[in-house]
């Protein structure tokens, strides 16, 4: 198999698993439309996928899907941190606010990425599409094939969160109008609030 056909085969699973409405997509959208840290949280989004995903490559999920306890306290911690953002989402939505598309009433940028921060590493999801998924799939490559469809994964990683981020601007005059964040924020609370449960609901069934 070639270095091109293993790194394609990396690209298209990379890109299927995070093209989502997720936690951190949602985030990177909302900071994307106000213009706030966009570069510095998709590359720290972009770097921390990168990282995740080399691990699984290098044999971490295995490791990782033998300590039942770390999952438990990770799917816990990461349930009760969306569910908290959810309830954060929903006041901004029962009280919105005329923010402008471009510019304020963001996060500070110590705020912005220790939020990010939480949605990449407190979100078992994150863990189970990249070390655990891409990570177990990565062994059907051996050498240089496997480092290939490592690169892939990472690749669409950036590709997607760059677009993601910048390309939020393009919907900007839709969300001139407070009623349109007021929606957002509402879609927002419910896909946090849905991931949450789905945590909880896989930690009851002893998944």
């Amino acid at each position: 198999m070639s270095l091109l056909s293993a790194a394609l085969s990396g690209a298209l699973l990379g890109a299927s698993l995070i093209i989502a409405i997720g936690a951190q997509n949602a985030f990177i959208l909302r900071q994307g439309l106000l213009r706030s840290h966009v570069f510095v949280l998709c590359l720290f989004c972009a770097l921390s996928d990168a990282l995740l995903i080399a691990a699984g490559v290098a044999g971490l999920g295995t490791l990782v899907s033998q300590s039942p306890t770390l999952i438990v306290a990770v799917t816990l911690g990461g349930a009760l941190f969306l569910a908290s953002y959810a309830v954060l989402a929903f006041r901004r939505a029962w009280r919105p606010q005329a923010m402008q598309a471009a510019g304020g009433n963001g996060l500070s940028l110590k705020a912005a990425v220790a939020t990010c921060l939480a949605f990449t590493f407190l979100n078992p999801h994150v863990y189970l599409d990249t070390v655990l998924l891409l990570g177990s799939l990565s062994a059907a490559y051996h050498g240089p094939a496997r480092l290939a469809y490592g690169a892939g994964a990472a690749v669409a990683s950036f590709v997607w969160f760059f677009g993601l981020g910048y390309g939020a601007r393009l919907l900007q005059p839709v969300f001139a109008k407070p009623a349109a964040w007021r929606v957002l924020d509402v879609i927002i609370g419910v896909v946090m609030s849905l991931l949450a449960l789905s945590l909880l609901l896989k930690l009851h069934a002893g998944v």
